[in-house]
């Protein structure tokens, strides 16, 4: 999900605020983007830059505690909050690499035909993955594309449209 900064840039988010870690208000960070919240000293919650003064547990699991928030108290009233980070401080991207907020919204086609819009990206182990609602049939479960070569034929964001192939999910018909 992608937000206004206070100072007009974009943000990204990194995570969200979890259940709290001990009393002294350290939090699980839930959805974190690890390569997004490498080497960051802080992150923006509620429209404010505030420091990371303590990490700990893992990359997947991280744990943080953060400047002003030292109680358990105050960790319950920030859980569910998102974690932010400038787009202009993110890690480049390589090629055939984008964020998720970069693709949600994207028209999805396979050749001329009209598959439906990108509501998210999840990420799996294997791979991320774009769902899509199907236009042709909302009544149908959502596509689920992996973001391989193989389905993915281009993703052109400045069109915001992505054409894939649905043969190759078996999926010739939405």
């Amino acid at each position: 999900m992608e937000a206004a900064d206070p100072g007009g840039g974009a943000l990204l988010t990194v995570g969200r605020v979890g259940r709290a870690h001990g009393l002294d208000g350290s939090f699980h960070v839930t959805q974190p983007r690890t390569r997004l919240l490498e080497g960051r000293d802080s992150v923006i919650v509620e429209g404010r830059d505030v420091a990371i003064v303590r990490r700990a547990g893992t990359d997947a699991r991280p744990i943080f505690r953060l400047a002003g928030v030292d109680s358990r108290e105050a960790v319950d009233a920030l859980r569910g909050t998102d974690l932010w980070v400038r787009r202009e401080e993110a890690p480049p991207l390589g090629e055939d690499e984008w964020y998720a907020e970069d693709l949600v919204g994207c028209r999805v086609v396979d050749g001329d035909r009209e598959v439906g819009e990108v509501t998210q990206m999840l990420a799996y182990p294997s791979c991320e993955l774009l769902e899509v609602p199907r236009a042709a049939d909302p009544g149908k479960p959502p596509l689920l594309i992996p973001l391989i070569s193989d389905a993915v034929r281009t993703v052109d964001l400045d069109a915001r449209r992505i054409d894939v192939d649905l043969r190759f999910m078996g999926e010739e018909e939405v």
